[in-house]
């Protein structure tokens, strides 16, 4: 359909700033969103004279579940302290669900798209396919240290997490260190932080004086503060065009069980 194609057109624009945003501050303002909403109301009002209550039904429905989804994941990764997605993703998500209640389709040259139409909707899809993407970046800094560390990994389970760098070096370069230590009656243990720990003066300085006393090595495990933005983004063209990958993945498996 023509409108779902200009729907399109229409948020790429603000998805590919929010990348941008979000690489170069790790932030993204929430006017991003408002203008986004705001600049897109014509089609919400277009699509309700065009389906009617049908299509408003669907809206609440679509952001209604969203929000409740997102409510819930804000609950349990404060409980976990899980760092993965911020309150910028979850922003660009609900508008989408506003945007977008029907799943998007349109022909290209004979082309139908998405190649596989999935039985969601299309906030949620993109959020599964940026989950999918976002699997990618473990297997990135395993490869990466395995190549820089070959068969010296002392912390095997950290190879999926991120990377070695020396404490002498430590900045806030958009990273949390994921190492902390802990003195045991005069032994120093080693354990991973759950959702990492802020670089800052008092953080530096306890690892720096554990450096000095001869403690521990000049090294630590640190983690870059990923821009979920860029998987989200892929997870918008790839639900745009292909589909739900989660979904096409468990019936495959289920057809031929």
């Amino acid at each position: 359909m023509l409108i779902d194609i200009l729907k399109i057109l229409f948020c790429a624009p603000f998805l590919l700033y929010s990348c941008y945003s979000d690489i170069k501050t790790r932030r993204v303002s929430d006017k991003v969103w408002y203008i986004m909403l705001g600049g897109g109301a014509f089609f919400i009002l277009y699509e309700f004279a065009d389906y009617g209550l049908f299509y408003l039904f669907r809206l609440f429905i679509s952001a209604v579940l969203m929000y409740l989804f997102l409510e819930i994941y804000s609950r349990l990764s404060t409980f976990f302290n899980i760092r993965m997605m911020g309150g910028a993703d979850a922003k660009l998500l609900l508008v989408l669900s506003i945007f977008f209640p029907i799943y998007p389709s349109f022909n290209i040259e004979s082309h139908i798209f998405p190649l596989n139409l999935p039985f969601n909707f299309f906030a949620f899809s993109v959020l599964n396919d940026a989950v999918t993407v976002a699997i990618i970046i473990p297997i990135g800094f395993a490869a990466y240290n395995l190549i820089k560390l070959g068969f010296r990994v002392d912390k095997a389970a950290y190879i999926f997490m991120g990377y070695k760098t020396k404490i002498s070096e430590l900045s806030d370069k958009h990273v949390w260190i994921i190492q902390d230590f802990e003195d045991d009656n005069g032994k120093i243990k080693s354990f991973y932080k759950r959702g990492g720990i802020e670089i800052d003066e008092k953080s530096i300085s306890k690892l720096k004086n554990l450096l000095k006393k001869g403690l521990i090595k000049d090294e630590v495990w640190i983690t870059p503060k990923l821009p979920f933005m860029i998987p989200l983004t892929l997870g918008f063209f790839l639900a745009i065009f292909y589909g739900d990958l989660i979904f096409e993945i468990i019936k495959n498996l289920l057809l031929h069980k």
